[in-house]
């Protein structure tokens, strides 16, 4: 299964009647699941968070995104945050089975369609951004509502990547895209000098020589009396909890003030917690198998059982040793795939700096963006094709003592060996559009990846070659004769244009080695 999660920022944390509605709307897709509301007066902002699978979640953000713009002013609006938007950003982060690549994919459908419907302006950001400017939110956002009202339209560096060059009149521009997963938290402080939250916001702000992973700034909090570092980790994993802690506790020392309250806004990862109870209570051992919670929360599993795709490679290499039919060929394939478009994907990041490929930046980009959408649906592909080959196994242990459970049985069978037939041609297609970015990377890529290329090109085709035997050999269980002529004419193509491909992108890896060689 597939998991998506959408973070969505909206100018309005004050009327408790509006932000029900945006969650009633949210909650109408019955499929996805709201897990958190924060909102905050003096922020005059509210952060909804909710998972699951992709076209759901961007269903939901769109319904909710419509009564952001029925219901909210920015004309009318003030609050301690900045903003662009009623609608301010809405981030899609992948969870589980799921890359940045498709949920840039999905930022952009969400993107054009909101844009359309409701005629508010749309920047890509982030991971999505299409120029490097745009990447960072506080640089689209910079001059807020009011300031970029009379600059889309008249300032070409303001000019959307989607919907009208002019903001809307009440519900301003907006901003989507995919990003990582990050932690936003605040420390308030027992002053009401907010000159001191900025001092501290400066001293952990990467921008402004404090860690590269941390956005913030300081902001005053009437309503609580004291003022706030207000701060998003951007990157929890490398930059710590504790350690922004640390450092904004010192700083805010220097002032002859402290920390007297920590917010945590919106979800947090379990490994952040404990990276932090790691640190202030330094136990000899602690992990996430230790939690005991864990085993019996909410109906959980046991979270020491993991998925193919989060498995380790030895462990999943070890899956596939065992005696078992599942995980099989078309699974390893899959993975293969994957491997492959990954090398793609580290090619052209690889080529995206400096002057020799300023030209063709916004190009690589895409193919980039475009091959990390393969990637994830290749990796997707190494659960479904075991997933799907079992459902055929189990049709062989159902009852066939009578007529009518014989034919039950047979067309049962037919159903999921079609089904298990179309996931490693999956896997063919989707690793055939990667090869396709692999000789594009192949042939204006960093030469000095040019073997990573290569490498690629036979990954790929290794997983093309080897779908097509687990397909192959379920066309031969299969009645329907349609299906059967239309496949095998689909394996052949790929089969031939793949190969040709490959020898296409070899042949350039081999020149530009002999180039690479010359100019050393």
């Amino acid at each position: 299964m597939k998991v998506v999660e959408c973070v969505p920022n909206f100018s309005e944390g004050r009327r408790k009647e509006v932000i029900d509605a945006i969650a009633d709307a949210i909650k109408s897709v019955e499929s996805v699941r709201l897990l958190d509301i924060e909102f905050d007066p003096d922020h005059n902002r509210s952060v909804f968070t909710f998972i699951g699978e992709p076209q759901d979640v961007k269903i939901a953000a769109l319904k909710a995104a419509d009564v952001a713009v029925e219901k909210i002013d920015l004309t009318k609006h003030k609050g301690a945050h900045p903003r662009m938007g009623a609608v301010d950003v809405v981030p899609f982060i992948p969870l589980h089975g799921t890359t940045v690549g498709e949920c840039i994919e999905l930022s952009k459908e969400f993107a054009d369609e909101f844009s359309k419907k409701h005629n508010v302006p749309v920047y890509l950001y982030s991971k999505a951004a299409t120029r490097k400017d745009r990447v960072d939110l506080p640089n689209i956002r910079e001059g807020e509502f009011e300031g970029l009202r009379d600059l889309i339209g008249t300032d070409p560096e303001k000019t959307p990547d989607y919907g009208p060059n002019k903001i809307h009149p009440t519900a301003g521009a907006t901003a989507t895209g995919s990003r990582n997963f990050l932690i936003a938290i605040n420390f308030n402080l027992n002053t009401t000098n907010v000159a001191v939250a900025k001092a501290c916001a400066d001293a952990v702000r990467g921008t402004t020589g404090g860690f590269v992973n941390v956005q913030g700034i300081g902001l005053d909090l009437p309503a609580k009396n004291c003022v706030q570092v207000s701060l998003n980790l951007t990157h929890p994993r490398r930059t710590k909890i504790h350690q922004v802690f640390e450092v904004v506790k010192n700083e805010a020392r220097r002032f002859g003030a402290t920390v007297i309250e920590t917010e945590i806004i919106g979800m947090v990862p379990l490994f952040a917690l404990l990276d932090a109870l790691k640190y202030y209570l330094q136990p000899e051992k602690l992990e996430e198998s230790m939690i005991l919670d864990l085993y019996y929360l909410g109906g959980a599993q046991d979270p020491t059982k993991k998925t193919f795709t989060e498995m380790s490679m030895i462990e999943f290499g070890n899956e596939v040793r065992r005696a078992r039919a599942t995980p099989g060929g078309g699974s390893v394939a899959a993975a293969m795939g994957s491997f492959g478009a990954g090398l793609v994907c580290m090619v052209a990041g690889l080529s995206l700096s400096g002057r020799k490929f300023a030209g063709i930046k916004d190009e690589m980009i895409e193919h980039r963006h475009a091959c990390e959408y393969d990637r994830g649906l290749l990796m997707d592909l190494i659960e479904k094709d075991s997933a799907a080959f079992d459902v055929v196994m189990e049709t062989f242990r159902m009852p066939d003592e009578t007529a009518a459970d014989k034919k039950t049985k047979a067309e049962a069978t037919e159903k999921a060996t079609i089904h298990a037939a179309e996931m490693p041609l999956a896997t063919m297609k989707h690793s055939f559009n990667a090869l396709e970015h692999a000789k594009f990377m192949a042939q204006n890529g960093n030469i000095n990846t040019i073997t990573d290329a290569g490498v690629a090109s036979h990954a790929l085709m290794a997983a093309i070659e080897g779908a097509a035997l687990n397909v192959r050999i379920n066309l031969g269980n299969i009645k329907n004769k349609s299906f059967v002529d239309k496949t095998a004419k689909e394996i052949e193509k790929i089969l031939t244009e793949g190969r040709k491909l490959k020898e296409e992108i070899l042949e350039i890896v081999e020149t530009r080695m002999k180039e690479l060689a010359e100019m050393k």
